[in-house]
C-alpha cells in the first residue's frame, strides 16, 4: 500500500466510527447516550453493527498508523495510534456483555494510547492536539467517576481525540507529493 492510501485509512477511521456510532445511538430503541456508553451498542440483536464498527475502525487506525510511521519515522505517535487501533479491534471482539473485563481493559489501553498520541503530536501541532487529548482524558475521568451524563462526555472526548488523529493523517497526506510514496 502507498503511504497516501495508508494515511487515507487513518483519515476515514474516526469519521466512519463516529457516524456509525451516533446514527445507531439515534435510532436504537431505549438507548440513551446520556446513560450508556457507545460500547453498549454492541449488545443485543443489532449489536453486530457496532462490533463491526469497532473492528473496521480499529483496522483503519492500524493502517493509518503505518502511514504515519512512514512520514514521521520511528516516533511514539505512530506506535500509540497503532496500539489504539489494536485496542479498538479488541474492544469490538470483547463486548461489554460477553467479556466486560476484556472490553474495559482494551478500552483503557486504547484510550490511554489515544490520549498520549494527542499529547505527543502536540509537539508539532500545539494546543489543538493537547486539547483533543485533554477532552478524552477529562471525559474518561468524568465517566469513570460516575458523573452525570458521563457516557456523553466520554463519547465527546473520544470522538474529539479520534477526529484529531484523522485530521493529522489528512494533514500529512496533503503534504505528500503527487508521486506515490
Amino acid at each position: 500500500m502507498t503511504t497516501r492510501t495508508l494515511l487515507t485509512c487513518g483519515i476515514v477511521a474516526a469519521p466512519l466510527w463516529t457516524v456509525v456510532s451516533l446514527a445507531q445511538a439515534a435510532v436504537r430503541p431505549g438507548y440513551s447516550l446520556a446513560r450508556e456508553p457507545l460500547s453498549m451498542l454492541a449488545v443485543g440483536p443489532a449489536g453486530w453493527i457496532q462490533v463491526v464498527n469497532f473492528v473496521v475502525a480499529g483496522v483503519l487506525f492500524v493502517l493509518g498508523a503505518i502511514g504515519l510511521r512512514r512520514v514521521l519515522g520511528r516516533t511514539w505517535a505512530p506506535r500509540l495510534v497503532l496500539i489504539n487501533g489494536v485496542g479498538m479491534v479488541a474492544a469490538g471482539i470483547f463486548t461489554m456483555d460477553s467479556q466486560p473485563y476484556a472490553h474495559m481493559a482494551a478500552g483503557t489501553i486504547s484510550f490511554a494510547c489515544l490520549i498520549a498520541a494527542c499529547y505527543v503530536l502536540g509537539k508539532h501541532f500545539g494546543w489543538v492536539s493537547w486539547a483533543a487529548g485533554t477532552a478524552l482524558l477529562a471525559g474518561d475521568l468524568w465517566a469513570m467517576s460516575g458523573g452525570p451524563v458521563g457516557s456523553l462526555t466520554l463519547a465527546a472526548g473520544a470522538i474529539a481525540a479520534m477526529l484529531w488523529i484523522s485530521t493529522v493523517a489528512a494533514r500529512y497526506r496533503q503534504d505528500l507529493s503527487v508521486v506515490a510514496v
